[in-house]
C-alpha cells in the first residue's frame, strides 16, 4: 500500500479539503511525537477555558462537567502510558481534543469554541516554560548553595588568581568560588526577568484576532496562575519572545557552567591538582587504568555549544516571519525542549557534585607564589612610602628582572639586596610579600581578604534565603 492509499482517516479540519492528506506530509508536518510533553499544560489550559465558557452562557453546566471528567479521563490515560497518540491527528491539541470526543461524545466538540489551536499552543508552551523556570530555578539555587558553602569553607585557604593563564595575584578560594556564585546570580536574575514577561495568558486570542463569543480572559488568565491576559490578540499568537528570552538565558547560564567546567577541567589535571572530584562523578579509560577524568564538567562543557546553537536556530526560526502564526512555529518545541532538559541536567549534575568537591589545599598554596604572584604588594608599599606608582611600577620590575636571573622569589631576596633598589624599602616589607599578607591587605568590600570573603558568603546564603517560594 502506498503513503498515499494508507491515509483514509478524516482529520478534524478536514471539511475544506476533496482529498486526504499525503501520508508522507502528514508525518512530515505532524508535531504529536514531540508535543505530547505539553499534554498536562493542554488538558490545563482546555480545563480553564471549558470553566469560562461555562460561567460565560456559551456551554451549560452540564457539559462542562462532562468536558471535566472527559479531560481527567484523558489525562489518567496519559500518565498511566494508555493513551494511544495518532499521527494523522497531527499535535498534542487534536489528539486529546479527538480523544475527549471518543469519551463523551459530541459535547467534546463544543470544547474548541472561542479558542484556536494558535493561541492554545501559545498558551500551552507558556504554562510548561513558566513550570520549567521554576525547577530550573531550584536547581540553579541548589548548586549556588552548594558554591557559596565551599567558599565559605575555603575562605582562608590560597591560591593564585590568575590573569591570561598566568599566576597574577594570590587570591583565596573562596573569593574565586564567589566569583562563581556571582556569575550563577546574575543567571538566576535573568531567569526570573523571563518568567515575569512570559506570564500572561494568550487564551482567548484565537486564530489572530479574537472571537465573537463573550469570553473572559480574565477569568481563564486567572485560573491558570497567569498575572494578566496579553494585551493584543494578533501578537499574542505571532509572538515567541517569551521561548528566544529563555534560550538566550539558557544560553549564557551555559556559557557560565562552561567556563567553571574549564576551571576544573584544569585544576583536576595532575598538572594543578587544586581539586579532586568524587569517583562518581568521573570515568576511567578502557586502555589506561590509571586514568580518571572529569567527564561530567567535560560534558557540561560541551553541552553548552547545544544551547547556543538552539538560541541561533530560534532567532533564525523567527527572524522573518510575517504576523502572526505560520506553521514555521512548530519547529519552535525541539529546540526550546532540548534547551530546557539541556540546562536542567547540567544544573542538576553540578549542584550534586560542587559540594563533593575536595581542595588541594597544599598544592594550591605552592603554586601561589608562581610568577612574583607578590610583586603588586611590593610596587604598593612603594607607594605608600612615598613614589609615584609608575616608578614604584619601574623599581619592581628590575626587581622581578633580578630574580629572574637569579632563580629565586621576592621573599627570598635579602634586605640588603631590596634596599639596593631603592632605600625607602624597611624590614616590614616582608610582611607584604607573604601570602597572607598579601591577601589579608585587600581588606575592602569585593576584595579577597579572608574576612570579606566570609561576610560575602554569609550575604549570599542570606540572599538564597530570601529566594521566592516557587523554587524553595
Amino acid at each position: 500500500m502506498s503513503d498515499r492509499d494508507a491515509n483514509n482517516s478524516q482529520t478534524l479540519w478536514s471539511g475544506r479539503f476533496s482529498e486526504p492528506t499525503d501520508a508522507f506530509v502528514q508525518r512530515f508536518t505532524a508535531s504529536e511525537a514531540f508535543d505530547h510533553r505539553l499534554a498536562a499544560y493542554d488538558i490545563a489550559g482546555s480545563g480553564a477555558h471549558a470553566e469560562m465558557l461555562m460561567a460565560t452562557g456559551v456551554i451549560t453546566a452540564a457539559e462542562n462537567d462532562a468536558i471535566q471528567q472527559g479531560l481527567s479521563d484523558v489525562l489518567g490515560e496519559i500518565e498511566r502510558g494508555e493513551f494511544t497518540w495518532q499521527v494523522e491527528r497531527e499535535d498534542v491539541h487534536m489528539n486529546i481534543e479527538a480523544r475527549l470526543t471518543e469519551l463523551i461524545g459530541d459535547i467534546g466538540k463544543k470544547l474548541h469554541t472561542g479558542r484556536s489551536r494558535n493561541d492554545q499552543v501559545a498558551t500551552d508552551l507558556r504554562l510548561f516554560l513558566r513550570a520549567e523556570l521554576d525547577a530550573i530555578s531550584a536547581e540553579l539555587s541548589r548548586l549556588q548553595s552548594g558554591v557559596v558553602e565551599l567558599a565559605a569553607e575555603h575562605a582562608s585557604t590560597i591560591m593564585p588568581g590568575f590573569t591570561h593563564l598566568q599566576v597574577a595575584q594570590p587570591v583565596t578560594f573562596g573569593h574565586h568560588l564567589l566569583a562563581w556564585n556571582e556569575m550563577l546570580e546574575r543567571d538566576y536574575g535573568r531567569l526570573l526577568d523571563c518568567r515575569k514577561r512570559l506570564n500572561v495568558s494568550p487564551l482567548g486570542a484565537a486564530a489572530l484576532a479574537g472571537t465573537t463569543f463573550p469570553i473572559d480572559r480574565q477569568m481563564t488568565a486567572q485560573a491558570l496562575g497567569f498575572d494578566a491576559p496579553t494585551r493584543n490578540s494578533l501578537d499574542s499568537v505571532a509572538d515567541r519572545d517569551f521561548a528566544i528570552e529563555f534560550c538566550a538565558v539558557a544560553a549564557m547560564t551555559m556559557n557560565h557552567l562552561s567556563r567553571i567546567s574549564e576551571e576544573l577541567v584544569l585544576w583536576t589535571s595532575a598538572q594543578f591538582d587544586f581539586v579532586r572530584l568524587p569517583d562518581r562523578f568521573c570515568t576511567g579509560s578502557s586502555i589506561m587504568p590509571q586514568k580518571k577524568n572529569p567527564d561530567v564538567p567535560e560534558l557540561v562543557r560541551g553541552k553548552s555549544g547545544r544551547a547556543t546553537g538552539n538560541l541561533v536556530a530560534l532567532l533564525t526560526l523567527m527572524k522573518s516571519q510575517p504576523l502572526a502564526y505560520n506553521k514555521d512555529n512548530q519547529e519552535d518545541k525541539e529546540a526550546l525542549f532540548d534547551t530546557v532538559i539541556t540546562l536542567h541536567d547540567c544544573l542538576r549534575a553540578f549542584a550534586d557534585m560542587v559540594p563533593s568537591i575536595e581542595a588541594n589545599t597544599e598544592a594550591m598554596r605552592t603554586a601561589a607564589p608562581a610568577g612574583f604572584s607578590t610583586a603588586t604588594d611590593l610596587a604598593d608599599y612603594l607607594v605608600r612610602g612615598g613614589l609615584f606608582f609608575r616608578d614604584a611600577h619601574e623599581v619592581v620590575g628590575k626587581i622581578v628582572a633580578h630574580c629572574v636571573d637569579a632563580g629565586c622569589g621576592l621573599a627570598d631576596l635579602s634586605l640588603v639586596t631590596l634596599q639596593s633598589f631603592h632605600g625607602s624599602i624597611q624590614a616590614d616589607i616582608f610582611d607584604v610579600l607573604t601570602l597572607e599578607g598579601s591577601v589579608a591587605a585587600r581588606d575592602h568590600f569585593g576584595g579577597t581578604a579572608p574576612k570579606r570573603v566570609r561576610e560575602a558568603a554569609e550575604a549570599a546564603r542570606e540572599a538564597l534565603a530570601r529566594r521566592p517560594f516557587y523554587i524553595e
